[in-house]
């Protein structure tokens, strides 16, 4: 049997023929083009529909079609409640889907639930329960998996980590809070931090390695500069961290789960510069640091394929 997943973005659709070792056999993209929620459902159907017939697997030997959306879903009546930047609203998607292929089981998620999901599924320990996906783009996007499942909450909305506050009064978030983990700890937060600590030094080897332009500057060049000692950029990494480890301790002094797996860009960062100081970090704010076991924090493996294994995995 094989699994159709369905990541819809911002301004493609991807989807994904994953096979019963949870691997993606066979995938399409194409761009996000609709003039109609009605439209939009046909899209999803025929493009679930192509990416079978293409690969030569019969309509009986699809157990199950599940999309991804970025925004809060109810599964149970297979409605998209609504989505970020996609002009979708209470949208009845397992219906219109249907109309196209009747006989197929459809599941929705959020695309961050599902992404974690893919996670979950692709860890090398089989024995773990709970997982928690923190990815740090644009802002940060988290997805709860505990006791083998997603977290959706009451109304398909939990998991939105990044817009817990950690700074009072603080920046101004998209979500409308002040002082939200996002602006503080994303992959753009350590990029306006970066650019900040430069317009402050302006001797930092940061301004050659950018060759003067600050539009140059990405979640890479304080690590980068911190490795040829500029203090500017080891002070930056400093502060970036310390945001970032207090939102984690609060996801596990709320959850305890047994994996948290970062994605994002700046999640590749080296071990010595990430991974192993937010360990520590997190570890020592954190309740029950006295136990022998504790929250592993590792790099996502998957990529831009999690969404679209999670969301096919969404039937299970």
């Amino acid at each position: 049997m094989y699994y159709i997943g369905i990541d819809i973005g911002g301004t493609n659709l991807k989807a994904g023929l994953v096979d019963e070792n949870y691997h993606i056999a066979a995938a399409r993209k194409q761009p996000l083009q609709f003039a109609s929620m009605e439209q939009m459902g046909e899209t999803l159907a025929d493009m679930a529909i192509a990416l079978a017939e293409e690969n030569n697997v019969p309509k009986e030997r699809i157990a199950s079609v599940g999309m991804g959306f970025p925004g809060p879903v109810d599964d149970k009546r297979g409605v998209v409640i609504r989505t970020v930047n996609i002009p979708i609203k209470f949208m009845p998607v397992a219906e219109m889907f249907h109309r196209r292929w009747a006989d197929v089981p459809v599941h929705l998620g959020n695309d961050a639930d599902c992404a974690a999901l893919g996670e979950y599924y692709h860890y090398e320990d089989k024995d773990i329960e709970s997982l928690i996906l923190v990815t740090l783009g644009t802002g940060i996007g988290t997805g709860i998996i505990l006791n083998g499942r997603i977290h959706t909450g009451i109304n398909g909305c939990a998991g939105e980590g990044g817009h817990i506050v950690l700074v009072h009064g603080g920046e101004q978030c998209t979500c409308g809070r002040k002082g939200c983990w996002e602006r503080y700890a994303s992959a753009n937060a350590l990029i306006r931090q970066t650019v900040a600590a430069m317009d402050r030094d302006k001797g930092s080897i940061m301004w050659d390695m950018v060759g003067g332009d600050l539009s140059r500057v990405d979640g890479r060049t304080a690590f980068e500069a911190k490795h040829q000692g500029d203090s500017a950029a080891q002070a930056v990494i400093e502060q970036y961290l310390r945001y970032l480890a207090d939102g984690l301790a609060n996801y596990v002094n709320i959850f305890q789960p047994e994996v948290i797996a970062l994605g994002g860009g700046v999640s590749q960062a080296q071990d010595e510069d990430l991974l192993l100081p937010l360990q520590s970090m997190v570890l020592e704010q954190c309740f029950g640091r006295e136990a022998d076991r504790h929250t592993r924090i590792v790099r996502a493996k998957l990529g831009n394929d999690a969404g679209i294994i999670g969301a096919a995995l969404l039937g299970l």
